[in-house]
C-alpha cells in the first residue's frame, strides 16, 4: 500500500514509524519533516485526497494540530488514535484515511501496533450508510 507519512519533528520515534511501515511492506510516499503542523497536515491529507497515497499517518506533540489540519482537506478523515483498538476502530466503523498520532506520549512499539490495525483493518460494509453522513 502506499502511505504518505508526515511529522513536524523529526526524531527516533516517528524514524521508527517509517521503519516500520517499510518492514510491513508498504511503500512510503510522501514523506514530510521539520515543517509545520499545519503544512504536514495538509500536505499528507492532499497526497490521500488526490490519490497519490491510499492512506496517511501524520503526527505532531499531540496529534490533535495534524489531525485538524488534515481534516479540512475534502476527501479526508484522519483520525485521533491513542492505541492498536482505537486506530482498528477509526477504520472499521468511520472508514479513516489518515491516521493521526501524538509524539508526546507514543512509544515505538504501540506505534507500530496502531500503524498495523490501521492498515489492515477494513471499512465494514454496515457502516457505509453512517459514514456517507459524513461526508
Amino acid at each position: 500500500m502506499r502511505i504518505a507519512f508526515g511529522t513536524d519533528e523529526h526524531m527516533p520515534l516517528t524514524e521508527s514509524i517509517v521503519d516500520a511501515l517499510r518492514t510491513l511492506g508498504h511503500e512510503v510516499v510522501v514523506d514530510v519533516e521539520d515543517e509545520p503542523w499545519p503544512d504536514v497536515g495538509r500536505r499528507v491529507a492532499e497526497a490521500v485526497a488526490g490519490g497519490q497515497a491510499e492512506r496517511g499517518v501524520v503526527c505532531c506533540w499531540t496529534g490533535t494540530g495534524v489531525s485538524i489540519a488534515a481534516n479540512k482537506v475534502d476527501g479526508v478523515r484522519a483520525a485521533l488514535c491513542t492505541d492498536a483498538e482505537t486506530a482498528r476502530g477509526a477504520r472499521k466503523w468511520n472508514d479513516a484515511n489518515v491516521l493521526a498520532l501524538g509524539l508526546r506520549l507514543t512509544s515505538p512499539m504501540v506505534a507500530r501496533e496502531m500503524v498495523e490495525a490501521f492498515l489492515t483493518t477494513d471499512a465494514d460494509p454496515g457502516e457505509a450508510e453512517t459514514i456517507a453522513r459524513v461526508r
